[in-house]
């Protein structure tokens, strides 16, 4: 079950909230549609729900908010707009990612995709489904952890009548399955056709709240309710009079004293019921169960009538011009699962009475008095007629501020003072978590795209030519030749790309969300960070290879074994060319989550030799009285034992690396850049 309580969406500048203190109930085992039109707050409902916007309110799934629910994709499935996802990513490895991030198994991919009747284009690409099928797709990412409940915005939108039926079928099949099913819709027929119950939202505010059988008779079919104690002779009037005048009137006698008319409006009623002197206890056009309180309407009454008493067609033309003019500063007076119903006028002092008026309705009432004529009154006596204006002694009332004029009686009743009620709790965004194995989601998530094998092609032609180039020349040493670095370049090529792939880590994600399926951000938790350093290690470590391996055949295959031997010292620079590859790629991937953006990665790699390494040289080269030479000797005297397989050469070799002006801005840089990912981070949690 699905339970909303005050949703109430934060204000807009000088416009009123989207969403105005909303409370409903999805019943479990039943389809619950939020009916409303354009811009009346179902999406804006939908997303303080899912605690995707900030607002106040309070939704529980199954007796728990969404924050109290260890994994939410397990209990909640989601269909916001289209799939978000790399438009070069085929159906199913964006599924197979999605199991990854859910924590389900692999197989789960195609048992969806054989539910939702994809199965034949699973190896499509996102970028090149249809309407239809990308609606296919983003219902089996909801089912792909087997939720219990479905929140789906906007499911039927701009499809077919075929697929529409077939989606409504699916969350028609597992309603039956014990589920929750919450869905939207702008389609009152639709709402009709497919739901069990249904919430109207007007303006931000719910209207109505019915089964789907009240909501078919009093919306999908405009109608005039009249409430009468001549209620059977007004109908044969009614039905006589559209016969005569042949048109297609349909008076259906609900209730004794009630009449639903069909093919009508107040006004013809009410000259009707005005010509045979019947009187008129109700006269109300019904969409849904909204209409204007009371003081809208005597707003909407003409100016000035105060001698002489209004007629019911007038009254009737009065309400029919207001009823556009509906508040709904009353709407959130609607407790969760009440069905919001007013009646838009009452005219039962046509007999010159007041007395019918609610004692417990907490808004204004207007009457109109009128004195009926001698033999009308004996005909009908009023069974309440102790109240009328001309009772020389009429009933007090304690509750109430009574205004009298010669033909309106306008009765005011004043609600018990009561305190306010608390504020809703406030609603905070909070990211997804992290994915339940996040390792083998960013192995998917890596390997499912071309991007990475197309960068790396890039890097590996652009080396080769590069490192042909510097051999030609013959002024550069045999390290920087086989890593195709010349010194015009801030970096080599290698260094470039693996930076590149690691701002792509988490910048595309920002582009293209993978975790929309959950709850519709990308999350920054230390786990997912650790998968994807780890990634892109692994990647900058292989391109890294990749481009010296090439680079050292082609030159041996050009220029002979010359410029192929093994140097002295190649421990040392072996380490160094790795730390730094790997160091361009960790700096790509922290940048990227840091600034959300590819470019922002990219640009915090190549800010290193551009912008870093000179302050770093300026702060090295300065003045100074002492020195760190001979640290590493004096780390190895410090050292108990002495280290296994000479473990302090390659101490050594880190910290030469270090104290050249790259390696030591770079170090800077990712030191700088994990910090500053740390408190992005840690900062929701702190508040």
């Amino acid at each position: 079950m699905i339970q909303a309580f005050g949703l109430t969406s934060n204000p807009r500048q000088e416009l009123p909230p989207a969403v105005d203190d909303v409370s409903f109930e999805a019943p479990t085992g039943r389809v619950t549609a939020l009916l409303g039109a354009r811009a009346s707050g179902k999406t804006t409902a939908v997303r303080l729900m899912l605690e995707l916007q900030q607002g106040r309110g309070i939704t529980h799934f199954r007796g728990r908010p969404l924050h109290r629910i260890p994994h939410p994709s397990r209990e909640v499935g989601v269909l916001l707009g289209e799939v978000q996802g790399h438009p070069s990513r085929t159906v199913r490895g964006q599924l197979r990612m999605l199991c990854a991030a859910a924590g389900v198994s692999v197989r789960r991919a195609d048992e969806v995709l054989e539910v939702v009747g994809i199965v034949s284009l699973r190896d499509q690409r996102l970028g090149m489904l249809s309407r239809g099928m990308d609606r296919r797709l983003g219902l089996a990412c909801a089912l792909l952890a087997d939720p219990h409940t479905l929140v789906l915005d906007g499911p039927a939108d701009v499809l077919s009548a075929r697929e529409a039926k077939w989606l409504h079928g699916i969350l028609r099949a597992h309603a039956s399955l014990g589920g929750t099913v919450l869905f939207t819709t702008d389609d009152a027929k639709e709402a009709a056709r497919t739901a069990d119950r249904v919430v109207t939202l007007e303006e931000g505010r719910v209207i109505a709240d019915q089964d789907v059988a009240d909501f078919a008779r009093t919306r999908l079919r405009p109608r005039v309710a009249v409430r009468s104690p001549h209620a059977a002779r007004l109908g044969v009037l009614l039905a006589k009079e559209a016969r005569a005048t042949q048109r297609s009137v349909e008076v259906v006698n609900e209730d004794g004293n009630r009449l639903s008319v069909y093919g009508s409006n107040c006004a013809d009623i009410g000259e009707t019921a005005f010509r045979h002197s019947i009187l008129v206890h109700q006269l109300a056009d019904e969409v849904g169960d909204a209409g204007p309180t009371a003081d809208i309407l005597a707003r909407a009454l003409p100016q000035g009538v105060t001698g002489a008493e209004p007629s019911i067609a007038e009254l009737s033309s009065a309400q029919h011009s207001s009823a556009q003019a509906v508040s709904a500063d009353h709407a959130n007076e609607v407790l969760p699962g009440e069905v919001l119903s007013r009646e838009v006028l009452s005219c039962e002092a046509l007999a010159g009475t007041d007395a019918a008026v609610s004692q417990t309705q907490p808004i204004d009432v207007l009457h109109l008095a009128e004195p009926p004529s001698p033999d009308a009154t004996q005909a009908d006596p009023p069974a309440h007629a102790s109240a009328t204006p001309e009772d020389p002694h009429p009933t007090p009332r304690a509750t109430s501020a009574v205004t009298t004029t010669p033909a309106v009686t306008t009765t005011r009743a004043v609600p018990p003072p009561s305190p306010l009620p608390p504020l809703p709790p406030p609603i905070t965004i909070r990211p997804a978590r992290s994915p339940l194995r996040p390792l083998r989601y960013e192995v998917r998530r890596a390997t499912g795209i071309a991007t990475g094998y197309l960068t790396s092609a890039v890097v590996l032609a652009v080396s080769a030519v590069l490192a042909l180039l510097i051999a030609r020349t013959g002024h550069a040493p045999q390290s920087r030749l086989l890593a195709a670095w010349p010194q015009e370049l801030p970096l080599p090529p290698a260094a470039l790309g693996a930076g590149l792939l690691g701002a792509f880590a988490f910048g595309d994600e920002f582009r293209h969300p993978a975790l929309a399926a959950d709850r519709g951000t990308v999350p920054r938790r230390l786990g997912l960070l650790c998968a994807k350093l780890v990634v892109a290690s692994a990647t900058a470590l292989s391109l890294a290879f990749a481009v010296v391996a090439s680079d050292a055949m082609l030159l041996h295959l050009v220029y002979g074994e010359e410029l192929t031997e093994v140097p002295a010292d190649w421990l040392s620079t072996s380490a160094s060319w790795l730390a730094l590859v790997v160091g361009c790629a960790w700096a790509g991937v922290l940048a990227a989550g840091v600034f959300r953006s590819t470019t922002a990665g990219l640009a915090a790699v190549l800010a290193v030799p551009i912008v870093v390494v000179p302050l770093v040289q300026k702060a090295l080269t300065g003045p100074s009285v002492r020195t760190a030479a001979g640290l590493p000797a004096r780390l190895r005297d410090l050292a108990l034992v002495h280290w296994p397989f000479g473990g302090e050469r390659f101490l050594a070799a880190g910290l030469r690396m270090i104290a050249q002006p790259v390696g030591g801005a770079l170090m800077l840089s990712v030191t700088a850049l994990l910090c500053a990912y740390l408190l992005t981070v840690l900062r929701p949690r702190a508040q």
